[in-house]
This record gives C-alpha cells, sequence and structure tokens, in this order.
C-alpha cells in the first residue's frame, strides 16, 4: 500500500490518508455567512470522495474581515446550527474537517461588510479605499475575535483549526515588509511582526485546550519585491513550532500578485515536472522545522504526491482546485486508476463564484453539456 493511504494523526486527530482539501472560497453561504444545504453537500462529498481532512472555506472572524461575496463566516454564534450541520455531515460521511479562521484586512470588501477595512500600516497604498489604519486596542480585538472563533469551531463539532495567515491576508500582512510598517511591537524585526501570530495561538489554544489540533496556512514567500522572504518565513515558522503549533500548511503569494499568486493560473501544470510550486522551500522549511508539514500548489499527479511524502519533503499533500473538478479524486486513486487530476489549472471555477452561483469547474460543465446534445 502506498504511504499516501497509511493512517497518521496531527495531535491526536487520527487521520486515514495523507490527502488534504486545502480551504478555497467556495461562494455558497449567505451573505451574512451561514451554511447552505449546497454548502453542507459540498463538504459532504469531499468526505465521500476519500480525502482524509477537509479545511472548510475561510471563514471570516470579524465582519470587517470579510473577503468576498456569499463567504462564510463564523463570527457570531447566529452561525453555530448551519456549521452544526455541515460538521455533522462530513461525519456522517466518514470524514474529518477543520475549520479554516481567517481575516482580509486590507483586502476586506468594504462593499459587503460596510465597514473600512483595516491596515496594519497607514503608509501602504495598493488598491483603492480608505483604510483604518490598526491600533494596539484593535489587534488585541483581532486576538480576542480568532479564540471566540475557535470556540465557535469546537461548539459546531469541527476536528481543529487552522489559523489563514497565507496569500497577503491580515496575518500575512503582518508578517510582509510590504504591508506591515509599523515602528511599535508589531512591527520592525521580524520577531515582531510575528508577534500577533503567538498572540492568537496563545489565545485560540487557551480556549481549545492543549489536545485541541490548532494548524496554521503560512507564506513561505510572497514572491513580490519587498514582500516576506524565505529566511524570514522560516524565522516566524520556528517562532511558533516553539510556541506549539501542531502543524504548518505551507503555501506562497498574495492576492493581488500575477507572479505567484494562491491559484495561479497555470495551464501549464501538464506535467510532473510543473508540479509542487513550492517544493523548494518545502525542502528549506523541512531542514529547520520538526512538525507534520503540508505542502499545497500544483499538486496533479499521485507519482509526484507520492515522491514528496516518500521523501521527507511533506508529510501531507493539499489540494484544492483538483477537488473541485473531482470531489472523488482520492477514491479514485485509491482504487487504482493513478491518472492525473483532470484539473486545468484554468481558474474558470471562481468566476461562477462571483457571479453569486457558487464555485465550480466550468470546463467540466461544458464538457458534460457537449456531450449530453
Amino acid at each position: 500500500m502506498s504511504i499516501l493511504f497509511e493512517a497518521s494523526s496531527i495531535n491526536g486527530l487520527t487521520l486515514p490518508n495523507r490527502f488534504i482539501r486545502s480551504a478555497t472560497w467556495e461562494g455558497l453561504a449567505t451573505a451574512n455567512g451561514a451554511v447552505t444545504p449546497d454548502l453542507t453537500e459540498t463538504m459532504a462529498a469531499l468526505a465521500r470522495g476519500g480525502v482524509g481532512l477537509i479545511i472548510s472555506g475561510h471563514a471570516y472572524v470579524d465582519r470587517v474581515g470579510q473577503a468576498g461575496p456569499r463567504q462564510l463566516g463564523i463570527y457570531s454564534d447566529d452561525l453555530l446550527p448551519g456549521l452544526k450541520k455541515m460538521v455533522s455531515a462530513v461525519h456522517t460521511a466518514g470524514g474529518k474537517i477543520v475549520a479554516q479562521l481567517a481575516h482580509a484586512g486590507y483586502f476586506a470588501a468594504a462593499k459587503l461588510s460596510g465597514l473600512e477595512p483595516w491596515a496594519v500600516s497607514g503608509d501602504v497604498d495598493l488598491v483603492e479605499g480608505q483604510r483604518h489604519t490598526m491600533t494596539t486596542e484593535d489587534i488585541k480585538t483581532t486576538v480576542e475575535a480568532f479564540a471566540a472563533a475557535a470556540e465557535r469551531a469546537v461548539k459546531a463539532g469541527f476536528d481543529g483549526v487552522q489559523i489563514h495567515s497565507a496569500h497577503g491576508y491580515l496575518l500575512s500582512q503582518f508578517l510582509s515588509p510590504l504591508f506591515n510598517r509599523r515602528t511599535d511591537a508589531y512591527g520592525g524585526a521580524i520577531a515582531n511582526r510575528v508577534r500577533i501570530h503567538q498572540e492568537v495561538l496563545a489565545a485560540v489554544r487557551a480556549t481549545v485546550g492543549k489536545d485541541y489540533p490548532v494548524l496554521i496556512k503560512f507564506n513561505c514567500s510572497d514572491f513580490v519585491d519587498g514582500g516576506l522572504a524565505l529566511e524570514e518565513a522560516l524565522a516566524a515558522a520556528q517562532a511558533l513550532q516553539r510556541a506549539g503549533i501542531d502543524a504548518i500548511e505551507l503555501s506562497g503569494g498574495l492576492l493581488r500578485s500575477s507572479l505567484m499568486g494562491p491559484s495561479p493560473s497555470r495551464a501549464g501544470v501538464n506535467k510532473p515536472s510543473k508540479e509542487a510550486y513550492h517544493r523548494t522551500e518545502a525542502k528549506a522549511f523541512r531542514g529547520k522545522l520538526n512538525l507534520p508539514l503540508i505542502l499545497v500548489g500544483g499538486l496533479r499527479s499521485f507519482e509526484v504526491a507520492e515522491g514528496l511524502v516518500v521523501d521527507g519533503i511533506a508529510d501531507y499533500i493539499s489540494m484544492s482546485r483538483p477537488l473541485i473538478r473531482e470531489p472523488d479524486l482520492i477514491a479514485r486513486w485509491r482504487a487504482g486508476d493513478r491518472r492525473p487530476a483532470e484539473c486545468k489549472s484554468d481558474n474558470l471555477c471562481f468566476r461562477p463564484g462571483m457571479a453569486g452561483d457558487g464555485v465550480y469547474c466550468v470546463t467540466a460543465k461544458k464538457a458534460a453539456e457537449k456531450k449530453g446534445r
């Protein structure tokens, strides 16, 4: 049996295989972030499809941190009934699910929340619109919001939580010199820029306990001039390991970067040599860290995934877009059909989400419609 189908655990959470569904934006919640039947079915389908661990779509912990339309929320107890139904559906289907806790910060959608987005520093001018420069009291409020969201995740029955600090979301902005030009205890040296992460982790851990899995999604680099670079990312990750994080999902890039965004459109991911965007950086992280490392980014073939784990570069393989097109991909691979994922990396799946119809594989739908004529 392949190592990818061996059981393992993250802080006591037993997983049946090494495949993880990386968080994305499904565009299937209500306008105020509540779970819908369609979102519940999407999660349940992933569980039925054999994914070892599902990480929920990025769920905003505060109204001011909402990133996009019909995004999942976890900012209010009013959302608990829907969250409980979604988690229950995943468990009934035999799956495990972790809640990703997120805050968009600088890139929050003011038109949706009616609130002025929060910026780490006031002298950053990357997109149009007013931004509120965070005070130390705002930082405290944010830390408390993450902890309260983690408590809701426990109440809803989630098997763990993941703190989102990648792709230019708020916590990622604190790490990045591109966004963080503060001169107080949260700016300057990387030891200061990681401070809010340590405070969030401590607050979450105090809420959920030491035996509840707490993961983080983390940029290995921003891949832009003036952004977070590999060496400082490594130093921040080491600080989080010392603070007790249970696992790191390694990603990279920024929301507004055409160089290496979180979901780069790469129709050329059509052969193994072009897979695993962050393989080199993962090797560097492996050399510095002694905790479970989850790798995401451009993974499409079973052989590449297996090689990464066999070679010790990563402990878990995380995918998002391939599972939008094929929620049963892992079951297919387990059954012996080891053809690469059918995902074309064209990013067309996000267009219907922006139109209010939810994220789905447009290419697959067109092919099915053509075949049915």
